[in-house]
């Protein structure tokens, strides 16, 4: 069979050249498609731990900072407040020993917290996603109901919790209020969304 003056040398050359700039130019497309499924630098912020600083905040009051879009509260609870929470006939909550699991394991016992005085609570109702109003003094007027520990109300549907978040029976809220990840860098300053054993 006449080769009628083909190189074959050369064919060769053409058809590797033509795989490889193939092949590069499908990378180069490949690279940003595969890029464009990552998170966007705003959502890695959006779910990045944040840092709270506490030193101004006065026994009693409330501060909200924001994680991962939603409110998380910061309560420094007085002594008389930490009393009364403790105190708390646990016959009126619905899981008072937090059975539900509503928080990280390092977080135990009634008050729901590491140290006492400051509590930390994802502050969204967990019957329709509400925001409750924080009512920290007893014997509020507008909760409804009598002997009212202090706590936080949703006047929506009369969800009501304790100053740890727990919830009472016979409300509309099937579990306690959630509490984030959370860890102390110092006194001052508290880091949310992020574990206390993984930092």
């Amino acid at each position: 069979m006449a080769d009628n003056g083909v190189n074959k040398g050369r064919r060769r050359f053409l058809v590797g050249a033509t795989t490889v700039v193939g092949g590069v130019g499908a990378v180069g497309v490949a690279v940003p498609f595969v890029a464009s499924w990552q998170p966007s630098a705003r959502a890695r912020a959006a779910g990045a731990p944040v840092k709270a600083d506490v030193s101004k905040l006065e026994p009693g009051q409330r501060m909200v900072v924001e994680w991962r879009g939603k409110p998380v509260w910061v309560v420094y609870r007085t002594p008389e407040m930490v009393e009364r929470t403790e105190g708390f006939d646990a016959s009126r909550l619905a899981d008072p020993d937090s059975e539900v699991p509503q928080q990280p394991a390092y977080v135990t016992g009634p008050l729901r917290a590491i140290k006492p005085e400051l509590g930390v609570y994802i502050g969204i109702c967990t019957h329709l996603g509400c925001s409750p109003l924080f009512r920290p003094e007893p014997d509020a007027d507008d909760v409804g109901t009598d002997d009212w520990p202090g706590g936080y109300f949703c006047p929506c549907h009369g969800s009501r919790f304790d100053l740890a978040g727990r919830v009472f029976r016979g409300v509309p809220a099937p579990t306690n209020l959630e509490v984030p990840p959370y860890r102390f860098e110092s006194d001052d300053i508290i880091v949310v969304g992020e574990d206390e054993e993984t930092a």
